[in-house]
């Protein structure tokens, strides 16, 4: 039986409602880094200190296709507040911590919690607004918000870190988390639950396989990638991923329908978001490196030094929201990648006695032109396409698609340095395969 897709009494409140989750789910991946090492101090870590970050990362982006077919299994409202409980839930688990240990399980359990989450955003969009502009207007406001997260991250953990505790950048969670469940209570009506199960063997291969191979590459900077540690994950992440597609083939009803691929939109966009995830991964973690490790920023400079980009990010994701629908999705990801290969150039010329304003902020702020134009354009050109009842299915893809191009995109860039000249080549394939969509517009 089909589901009933679900209806809202406005659409005011439902925007809201998915640009404040983005907000949270991008705000939770940066805030905690600031923190480190106040909960290093307290807890005693030691050297598993980075689990505190990958222990989320790794379970938001190996969940993902799991909690997008979830949402349409079981419906967009229940996954989504079921992800914003756990996720709430999580933190204030990791907030109360009193163990290294709880807190690792903690930040797992809001990663899985955010895997739900996530793809549901992107389901109640495409839902929702199916007016091409209004739809546009929509990504729009939910890139910037991820913007907007990203941005504070840095500011709102050293504040938060410096004037009250470190526990604090989990326990924050909690009321926002609260509010967001009352407004999807209110704000969405239950869909009826489809009267089929979920793949279990693709669920469990699918996941099972994107975890250990992110899981391989995350430990590529720390054990060396000839390691045992490093090569096991990722070859038995790769087998796993194998089977996962053989099972998607022959199963009656997939976790991960391979014909969703046969539309242009949905594979094109795809690509080019694993490609987009390596772009914004150059950007902002190897800028706040260039920062602190070159210039001699502190973390709190550094991410103050990075909010005039997130800032003009935020401005022209709003305006691309506005072209979309008029010049549809090929003039904007061109402009935005020849952005890219300028600011990228430029920022690769930097050192240690570069001036922040004319050998960083000014390049910078040209990427955020590339990323403000490239990222709802390619939401949207990877999602609006979707058939009924798999909204959920193609948002966890192309939420998954980006994590990982980020994952890979920052092992392959530390390994093979030149990260900025990367990001520039990366940025033209881009454009490349930009070229195989359709000129319509979404």
């Amino acid at each position: 039986m089909t589901a009933v897709l679900p209806r809202t009494r406005s659409t005011g409140p439902v925007l809201a409602l998915v640009c404040a989750a983005q907000f949270m789910v991008i705000l939770d991946a940066s805030i905690v880094n600031v923190a480190l090492p106040a909960v290093d101090h307290e807890l005693g870590f030691g050297t598993g200190l980075a689990w505190v970050v990958n222990g989320y990362l790794l379970t938001f982006a190996g969940f993902m296709l799991l909690g997008g077919r979830a949402a349409d299994v079981f419906g967009h409202r229940r996954m989504l507040t079921g992800g914003l409980l756990l996720f709430s839930a999580a933190s204030l688990v990791a907030g109360l911590a009193q163990t290294p240990g709880v807190l690792v399980g903690a930040r797992v359990a809001q990663g899985v919690g955010a895997a739900l989450l996530a793809p549901a955003t992107l389901a109640v969009i495409n839902t929702t607004f199916t007016e091409p502009g209004a739809r546009a207007r929509a990504f729009g406001a939910w890139s910037a918000s991820g913007g907007v997260g990203g941005m504070a991250g840095a500011i709102a953990g050293g504040a938060l870190t410096s004037g009250l505790s470190w526990r604090w950048v989990f326990l924050i969670n909690v009321p926002i988390g609260a509010a967001l469940i009352a407004l999807a209570l209110a704000s969405l009506t239950a869909a009826t639950r489809r009267r089929e199960s979920l793949d279990v063997t693709g669920a469990v291969t699918g996941t099972a396989g994107l975890a250990a191979l992110i899981y391989g590459v995350m430990g590529g900077g720390e054990h060396g990638w000839t390691s045992p540690w490093v090569l096991a994950p990722i070859a038995g992440g790769v087998v796993l991923l194998v089977v996962f597609v053989a099972v998607q083939a022959r199963v009656a009803r997939p976790m991960m329908p391979l014909r969703l691929f046969a539309t242009r939109g949905i594979a094109v966009g795809t690509l080019m978001l694993l490609l987009f995830g390596g772009v914004t991964i150059a950007m902002w973690y190897f800028s706040s490196m260039l920062l602190q490790n070159a210039l001699g920023y502190t973390a709190l400079q550094a991410g103050l030094g990075q909010t005039p980009a997130a800032v003009m990010f935020v401005l022209v994701a709003r305006v691309a929201a506005g072209l979309l629908p008029r010049l549809g999705v090929r003039p904007l990801i061109l402009a935005g990648a020849a952005a890219f290969v300028i600011g990228f150039v430029w920022l690769s010329r930097a050192d240690g006695g570069s001036a922040y304003l004319t050998a960083v902020l000014g390049p910078t702020l040209i990427i955020a032109v590339g990323i403000g134009l490239t990222f709802p354009t390619l939401m949207a050109a990877a999602t609006a396409e979707a058939p009924d009842g798999d909204a959920g299915t193609v948002g966890g893809l192309a939420n998954t698609a980006g994590q990982v191009g980020s994952s890979l995109g920052l092992a392959a860039l530390t390994a093979a340095g030149h990260e900025f000249l990367i990001a520039a080549g990366l940025a033209v394939a881009i454009a490349i395969v930009g070229l195989l969509l359709r000129p319509s517009r979404v």
